[in-house]
């Protein structure tokens, strides 16, 4: 059951990022304006934002297969959890009730919250992460 939940953690949080990486490549606009509202204006280059984009996608395809979970488990960490750190007021107050007002609360950017824990989750139990590509892989040296 381990392997299983770990494996549906990998694949949610693997098309998130590929998601978000897809939305980049397709409308660069679309990231900018996002980075300018939400992440203070971190990233706002049309230029960067299809590498960027790219470099989401192959992360997320990466993590979904189980694929150099050293390095990618990791980096998919650091894109969600500075995500959500990047909102925290959304976070903290996602109902608008001293942080934020009715203009600005926005509840759809709590499951970020949830999204960055998944992430360390996968990581913190890597070991039991059986149904990855790396341990199929080692298993036929």
């Amino acid at each position: 059951m381990k392997a299983i939940t770990l494996l549906f953690l990998r694949v949610s949080t693997g098309l998130m990022a590929m998601l978000w990486g897809v939305i980049k490549i397709n409308s660069a606009e679309t990231g900018v304006n996002i980075a300018n509202k939400y992440y203070g204006s971190f990233w706002t280059s049309e230029a960067l934002q299809m590498p960027w984009g790219i470099f989401q996608v192959i992360i997320g395809l990466m993590v979904i297969l189980g694929l150099f979970r050293k390095y990618t488990y990791p980096i998919q960490a650091v894109i969600f959890c500075l995500g959500a750190l990047a909102i925290w007021k959304y976070l903290l107050d996602p109902l608008g009730l001293y942080l934020l007002n009715d203009e600005t609360r926005n509840i759809l950017f709590f499951p970020s919250l949830i999204v960055a824990a998944a992430t360390l989750a996968i990581i913190a139990f890597k070991e039991f992460d059986t149904l990855s590509l790396d341990t199929k892989l080692s298993k036929n040296d």
